[in-house]
């Protein structure tokens, strides 16, 4: 935090919990009062859940994962929607997962294709599908809705070591860029590379 200040950028720390509703009000409420509008939403909050594969995941750990990756997305996105909407350049972008397609991960020539996290895997699916419904129920009024990937990246979601993963902020670095971009697609999956991908 105090580095982005010092770097100039005016950071302001606001917390909230994607599962919290009060906290979710209360955030939307304070950039209302203190900004009056919201130009990018990057939801980004996720847990991984258990971990565990489809015949074995428990019924509380797939509520639970859902409940931040997905439904805690609408809630936010939701409750910053009349925030946006008053942004000259609105667009809300989606941090999900290329492990949520089911296209590639039924590709057996996919250097991930063993990975068996269902919770995780299937709320991130949920995700896309909730970034195409965004995109094109606000295609009228101009604003893109995108699902952004940050990569295989050591960012500790797990809990676990992740051998061969990459830099973090190389992840963020490549989110932000597709927030700053100067023309935005809409309802679509950019991976950390800025390519469009067909998932």
């Amino acid at each position: 935090m105090a580095e982005l200040e010092g770097g100039g950028l005016g950071a302001e720390l606001l917390i909230l919990d994607v599962t919290d509703d009060r906290t979710i009000a209360a955030a939307a409420g304070h950039v209302a009062e203190t900004h009056g509008r919201l130009d990018i939403l990057i939801n980004n909050a996720a847990i991984v859940g258990d971990g565990l594969p489809a015949s074995r995941v428990s019924r509380e750990a797939m509520l639970r994962t859902f409940d931040t990756n997905a439904a805690g997305v609408i809630a936010v996105t939701n409750a910053f929607l009349p925030l946006l909407r008053a942004s000259q350049r609105p667009r809300i972008l989606n941090v999900s997962s290329e492990l949520g397609s089911t296209r590639l991960v039924n590709d057996p020539e996919w250097q991930y294709t063993s990975v068996a996290a269902a919770a995780y895997q299937a709320s991130k699916s949920a995700l896309d599908m909730l970034t195409v419904l965004y995109a094109k129920e606000l295609a009228s009024e101009q604003i893109p809705v995108l699902s952004v990937s940050p990569g295989y990246r050591a960012t500790g979601l797990s809990g676990q070591p992740t051998p061969g993963a990459g830099d973090p902020a190389e992840g963020a670095a490549a989110i932000v860029a597709v927030a700053l971009a100067t023309e935005s697609p809409t309802g679509q999956f950019i991976d950390d590379a800025g390519e469009v991908v067909d998932w």
